[in-house]
Formats: C-alpha cells, structure tokens, sequence
C-alpha cells in the first residue's frame, strides 16, 4: 500500500472471509468515535473481514493540513490508502460518504455503502469568518448552518482551524452527483429522522441497482443503530 498521512486503525479478523473494509467517518468526528467505540471493527473481523479506520486530513490524529484539502486531494490520499489491494468494501457516513461516492472511479472497491448522505453541498453558505469568530471566543453565528458548524468544529478535542481548512477545501468542489459515476453494487442508507439524508432518493435514481434502507434515528442515532451494522453486513455478504 502506498504511503499517507493519515492516521489509520487497521483490524485482523482471525480467518479471512471476504476483501477488507474501509470505514469514512463523518465531518468533525473521527474514525475511533464514529466506528470503534460503535463496534464495527468486532463485528466485522467476527464476519472475516480486515477493517482500515483512517481520520480524514485535520481530523482525529491525522495531521492538520498546510492546504485547504479538497475532495479530489482526500479521495486520492484514500485511494493511496487501498493501493495494492486487488478488491474493498466501503462504508461511508456523511461527509465519510461524499468522499465514498467518489472512490469507485479510483480504486478497486468491490461494494459500497453510502449512508447519512446528503444529495446538496453543505458547506457553500457556511459563513467561515463567523464560525472561527466563535471559535476564538466570539458571539454565536446568527446564520443556523454556521452556528451548527461553528459548534462542531469547536467541540473538545476538535481543531477549529484545521476543520475550517477543510471546510474551504471542500466546498472548492462542491458536491455535484451525476449518473454513471457509481458502476458497481451500492446500497443507501438513511435514518427515519435524519433532516441530512433527506432527498437521498434522489442519490439513489443516479445508481442503477442500488437501493435505499431507513434505519431507525436522527444523523446520530441512525449511524449508531443496530439496523445500520445488520444491513451492511447483509449487503456486504
């Protein structure tokens, strides 16, 4: 596998029953707190199956990046990631997802998993002057976008000034799904209650064979369900 900065959690199932998964972790998390401390390496290496934990560039303890990355740098860095690998499963949630939507056409996925997915790019009106206004003590955004990602990128443990690097990478290439990207088996997946996945639908009409999975909860409790880990693993059979 090709070098990279990220820091990655790698997990060894005993006997191997299937390629390995990758599991994206959402914007402003991290691969410990959206995958690890929900169990999925152990349910995954119980089913046979490597698993690869990255942070995302400015996220967890991977390095904060000098540049704004964009999406086209991450996915590339994450391709790297899987480089060598003759086939990978990927599970992406959220922001991990976007990045996943783009994997196919860089590495050899084999199936993918889209969840807590939102068909429009979000970080285009996100006020950054504001948000890190507030993150150096200042008053809370009025705009309702940029409070909400004001406070997530000043949560403990957060870096607000490599988060908003993000933030400015990504929405240099903002989100735009078009049929014919996806060309190998997907399945969606959205929470019952999730105001981000809303529209997702629509992400589905653009991937021929796909379907598309509500699984009890809001943006958190939907990638924190049982029913999420059980119709992964089911698709990923």
């Amino acid at each position: 596998m090709s070098d990279t900065t990220l820091a990655v959690r790698r997990f060894t199932p005993e006997a191997v029953s299937g390629p390995p998964v990758l599991l994206l972790h959402g914007f402003a998390s991290d691969g410990h707190t959206d995958w690890i401390t929900t169990g999925w390496p152990s349910v995954l290496t119980a089913a046979g199956r490597a698993v690869l934990v990255p942070d995302l560039p400015g996220h967890g303890s991977s390095p904060a990046p000098a540049d704004a990355p964009t999406a086209k740098s991450i996915t590339a860095e994450l391709a790297g990631l899987v480089d060598g690998l003759s086939e990978v499963d990927v599970v992406g949630y959220s922001l991990g997802a976007r990045l996943a939507w783009e994997l196919p056409v860089q590495a050899p996925v084999r199936r993918l998993v889209l969840a807590g997915l939102s068909p429009v790019e979000p970080f285009g009106a996100v006020d950054l002057d504001a948000a890190l206004a507030f993150a150096g003590g200042g008053k809370p955004p009025s705009d309702p976008l940029t409070a909400m990602i004001a406070r997530m990128i000043t949560a403990p443990g957060r870096n607000p000034g490599a988060l908003a690097r993000c933030v400015e990478g990504l929405r240099q290439e903002p989100f735009a799904p078009a049929p014919g990207v996806i060309s190998v088996p997907a399945r969606f997946v959205a929470g019952t209650e999730d105001p981000v996945s809303q529209g997702i639908d629509q992400l589905t009409a653009l991937v021929p064979g796909s379907d598309l999975i509500r699984v009890p909860g809001d943006h958190g409790g939907a990638l924190r369900s049982p029913e999420f880990k059980t119709t992964t693993l089911d698709f990923l059979r």
